[in-house]
């Protein structure tokens, strides 16, 4: 008896996480589309939905008024049942961008707050100021502590999750052993990390260039760092200490040469572009002004630097042979189709290379909605799996 009560209950929490899964994906459905969806019987929608509306997961929005007899009552998800919470930082470093870019949003990933800030790293402690953003956040949505779900950071840096370490990382106290435990024991919810290459990366499978790829690299053009996140069949590649993708490391010099050592941050790094930019004339104050520039113009400029960036695609894309390969960050977004038309001619002149590459189609910023991406899909699916663990 008690096993046949055991599958009785793990049934049931199938079904009420099926049924969940449905109404976060569409949103509005009636209990004859659920049904359709999920091929359970109208007994057990209806019992389904009793119980997830009894849990605050699902709340009746209306009434279908459009068929023969009673109106069908319509459910969605309950936008307030829980939040996620993205923080990006980054260094200011020579971009002037600000610090810290925050967003909450609910459980349909609707954005409830969003706001920019400069912290001082120096002299604020990581951890006391990630909190208190999340405090601003909660405090200007109006959203009590116990609903946050989870907390997406977005780095400029690799997360090493066996030691809970932040590595590669440049902005002050970040790379403190136990910074991010702390910063979860504070807040009282999951903290996740990623590399902010990495989040860019979601945000481009989920609404940019790379929607319908089978696999895609992503190379980062920021202001002051490159980076490349690798996705195969909708998976993130990270590594063993989520290092993969740093290639702003990669050596470009033979170890016997006299001249000086180049990696490829030397290449086509934001420093690189500002002086490739002082050597064509190209006024602007930062890379991504240099290269928008230099886009309305018919000098050397984005030729010469269209060969740099060819040199990283080119390891890249003959060690991984991606389908596609999508040009993302300031840069890039900077550059648009004139600079992919270089790179495209580019790599065509370096290598007998076969895979398609395109300009990233997201003029948000990508790191920051990876970040809600990915901390609303960690919310979702800790709801679901709550329900089945019940």
């Amino acid at each position: 008896m008690t096993r046949l009560a055991g599958s009785s209950k793990l049934l049931r929490a199938m079904n009420e996480s099926a049924a969940l899964a449905h109404l976060l994906d569409p949103g509005m459905l009636t209990r004859s589309d659920l049904r359709k969806l999920t091929a359970l019987s109208t007994p057990t929608i209806s019992e389904v939905l009793r119980r997830l509306t009894e849990a605050g997961l699902v709340n009746v929005v209306g009434h279908n008024s459009g068929r023969p007899g009673p109106n069908a009552e319509i459910y969605a998800a309950n936008p307030d049942a829980a939040y996620a919470v993205a923080v990006s930082v980054r260094d200011i470093g020579t971009s002037g961008t600000p610090s810290v870019t925050a967003a909450l949003c609910d459980l349909t990933g609707a954005v409830r707050v969003r706001f920019e800030s400069r912290i001082d790293f120096l002299g604020t402690e990581p951890a006391v100021a990630l909190v208190d953003v999340v405090a601003r956040l909660r405090a200007e949505a109006d959203v009590p502590a116990d609903r946050i779900g989870h907390v997406q950071l977005g780095v400029p840096g690799s997360w090493d999750a066996r030691t809970e370490t932040i590595r590669h990382v440049d902005v002050p106290g970040f790379g403190r052993a136990g910074l991010v435990p702390e910063i979860a024991a504070a807040l009282g919810t999951h903290v996740g990390v990623d590399n902010d290459v990495n989040l860019a990366a979601v945000a481009e499978r989920k609404r940019g260039t790379a929607r319908d790829a089978e696999g895609f690299a992503l190379l980062w053009m920021g202001q002051d760092g490159l980076g490349l996140a690798i996705d195969i069949a909708g998976k993130l590649i990270r590594g063993a200490r989520g290092g993969a993708g740093e290639i702003g490391y990669m050596p470009l010099y033979s170890p016997d040469s006299t001249d000086r050592k180049l990696d490829l941050q030397d290449l086509f790094g934001g420093a690189a572009i500002m002086e490739l930019a002082r050597d064509n004339g190209i006024a602007g104050d930062t890379p991504a002004a240099v290269v928008r520039a230099a886009a309305g113009t018919s000098g050397e400029f984005l030729t010469t630097l269209a060969d740099r960036v060819a040199v990283g695609l080119a390891a890249v894309i003959a060690v991984l042979d991606p389908y596609l390969v999508v040009l993302a960050g300031p840069i890039a977004q900077a550059g648009g189709e004139t600079l992919l038309a270089a790179v495209n001619a580019a790599v065509r002149r370096a290598a007998p290379l076969e895979s398609s590459i395109a300009v990233t189609t997201i003029a948000d910023d990508a790191v920051l909605l990876g970040a809600l991406d990915a901390g609303l899909a960690a919310v979702r699916e800790a709801l679901i799996t709550a329900i089945r663990d019940s």
